[in-house]
């Protein structure tokens, strides 16, 4: 899984590049909107949930964006996961000319997927912190090990993305479920409100959720301040690496039916 990865870098980087170029080309203000995007989405939040629903995350504040950043902090990480889980079941589809070259490795699709996904994100987290800077100050040094509390959703993403490409394939469905399950999942994540909201009873079936634990490890480092649960984190690394390599060679081992298929 690494060495496919590695011996296609360059492979990997041109081919992310030129998606987030493509996505992009033909406008006016071309890949300037990957920065309006979240800078426009940033300040509906604001208003709707701050100025309308005056709904706030502690009621001990009476901070009027603490809601909108604290949710858009959570919805950064949930945009990565459904925008590659989304589009996995119709990568194969999408590249089906890909399939007939032998020496193309289609393995590395999904991690193209996950890279441009990477970029958008990368895009919402500089307008979430210029925004944080705006409001609160100095963003707090616990920022810097976002990578480190990320990165087991990222192989959980990958893991998924890499079974649905090749589910896809086979079952054309595949893409409308996906869907339906990823809009649940929203509603379902601890990112309009905190796991603390749920009766007491009900917050053992919000940690079965997979995104549960990141999203609010994510809160912790960019918004309070305080450093990750470690042992969470390490826990959910294993585990997506696990999930990660099952996902790698289920993909490796379908894949000689594309071309039938196609």
């Amino acid at each position: 899984m690494l060495g496919s990865a590695w011996s296609n870098r360059g492979l990997i980087y041109a081919m992310i590049k030129r998606d987030v170029v493509g996505r992009y080309r033909g406008s006016v203000m071309g890949i300037l909107w990957s920065f309006f995007n979240p800078l426009l989405m940033l300040a509906i939040y604001t208003f709707v949930f701050s100025f309308v629903f005056k709904a706030r995350w502690n009621t001990g504040s009476d901070s009027k964006t603490e809601f909108a950043l604290i949710l858009f902090a959570g919805l950064i990480a949930f945009n990565l996961f459904s925008e590659c889980v989304n589009k996995a079941p119709s990568l194969i589809l999408a590249n089906a000319n890909y399939v007939k070259k032998v020496v193309f490795p289609l393995e590395i699709l999904p991690i193209v997927s996950l890279g441009s996904a990477i970029f958008h994100s990368f895009i919402s987290l500089i307008v979430w912190l210029i925004a944080y800077l705006a409001f609160f100050g100095a963003p707090h040094l616990t920022a810097l090990l976002l990578p480190l509390v990320v990165l087991p959703m990222l192989l959980f993403t990958l893991s998924l993305s890499w079974a649905l490409a090749s589910l896809g394939v086979y079952l054309r469905d595949t893409s409308q479920v996906t869907g339906i399950i990823t809009t649940i999942l929203l509603f379902v994540s601890p990112i309009f409100y905190p796991a603390s909201a749920l009766p007491e009873r009900y917050r053992p079936l919000l940690s079965l959720n997979p995104l549960s634990s990141t999203i609010e490890q994510i809160r912790n480092v960019l918004f309070f301040g305080t450093s990750p649960n470690w042992n969470v984190v390490l826990l959910n690394f294993l585990g997506a690496s696990v999930l990660a390599w099952i996902g790698f060679i289920w993909f490796q081992k379908t894949r000689k039916g594309f071309a039938d298929v196609l």
